[in-house]
């Protein structure tokens, strides 16, 4: 399979892998939407699988390049490469535009989704009975989902182990936004924000050589909050892999219909009308954070009025629709050349 990719495909995957990190990054947006609409989803779920008993096997034996190709490594890393300068630039940039066009870059999102369930849609011919109940089930569990209240913070070390493994879920399942269930269950501060900083100011503080943090009980609890809240992402993504893996391979019918009426649920959750609803202390002031950011706590939707601002939404809905065609026109293009 990577004797196959050229530079122009390793490239791409790297710019996938932005796409996947930006988007997981962002509450109501799906990873795994990326991947399944840039086409990639099967091979990702499938490498993914290959981190198994076996793989580890190789690893402590020091057949590193047997283990490097066993688990399809180089697409792994490439696109886990993408991510991780992701998360420091194009998401970024993301929340950026986010704070100041919020109406225009949720229309894009929108029209993207719209697109994509044209496109997953469009070459299903599976349907039956079957695939149309579980259809029904997907839209109606991605549905209630986007209609859900915020819990209050929890810092328990189990169910921050249980939240790493959900907010790894966008990126394996398409039209579930980990980071989006995390505000629901009101850690996305907690641990995507307050921890990170953590780490962060740690970091600049061995750099420093200062070591002063080590009688920082506060800071100690917040890196072992993000070690734990790590390695149940780790542990998520492992296990989702080999569970959508086997669903894939035995139900793959009723798995797709399914995605497909989730991505269409999590429409209600990527709204583009809609208020952003801030964290406020006692007195009514807002919360920030580390860096001077309000902190969201949930988003209120509401009907658009008919003016110059919706229009403008409309047209970046459509260009969202657009961007999806043409990542579809391009990969039947490079499917044809092959």
């Amino acid at each position: 399979m990577e004797s196959t990719r050229t530079l122009t495909d390793k490239l791409f995957l790297i710019l996938k892998g932005l796409g996947m990190g930006a988007a997981n990054k962002v509450p109501g947006v799906s990873g795994g939407v990326v991947a399944f609409v840039a086409g990639f989803y099967e091979e990702f779920i499938y490498s993914l699988r290959k981190v198994n008993k076996k793989a580890f096997k190789l690893l402590f034996n020091g057949r590193f390049k047997s283990f490097y190709r066993y688990i399809n490594g180089r697409f792994l890393g490439l696109l886990f490469f993408g991510m991780i300068v992701s998360y420091f630039s194009v998401s970024k940039v993301l929340d950026y535009l986010i704070k100041h066009y919020e109406l225009y870059i949720w229309s894009v999102f929108f029209g993207m989704i719209i697109g994509s369930i044209y496109y997953i849609n469009k070459d299903f011919q599976d349907w039956n009975y079957k695939t149309y109940t579980s259809l029904a089930l997907g839209i109606i569990l991605g549905v209630s989902i986007s209609f859900l209240n915020p819990a209050k913070e929890n810092d328990n070390l189990w169910f921050v182990f249980f939240c790493g493994i959900i907010s790894v879920s966008g990126m394996t399942l398409p039209g579930f936004s980990g980071s989006f269930i995390l505000i629901l269950l009101g850690n996305y501060v907690l641990l995507l924000v307050d921890s990170v900083n953590a780490l962060y100011d740690t970091m600049s503080d061995i750099i420093r050589g200062d070591l002063s943090f080590i009688d920082n009980h506060e800071r100690l609890r917040m890196l072992k909050v993000l070690i734990v809240f790590t390695l149940g992402s780790v542990t998520g993504l492992v296990t989702f892999s080999h569970v959508l893996s086997y669903i894939l391979k035995h139900y793959k019918s009723i798995t797709l219909s399914a995605i497909i009426g989730f991505i269409i649920g999590s429409l209600g959750v990527v709204w583009p009308w809609k208020k952003t609803i801030y964290k406020i202390d006692k007195s009514g002031n807002f919360l920030l954070d580390s860096t001077g950011e309000k902190i969201i706590e949930n988003y209120q939707r509401f009907k658009p009025e008919l003016n110059t601002e919706t229009y403008y939404a409309i047209a970046f809905i459509i260009l969202g629709v657009l961007i999806v065609l043409a990542l579809e026109w391009y990969g039947q293009k490079t499917r044809r050349i092959k």
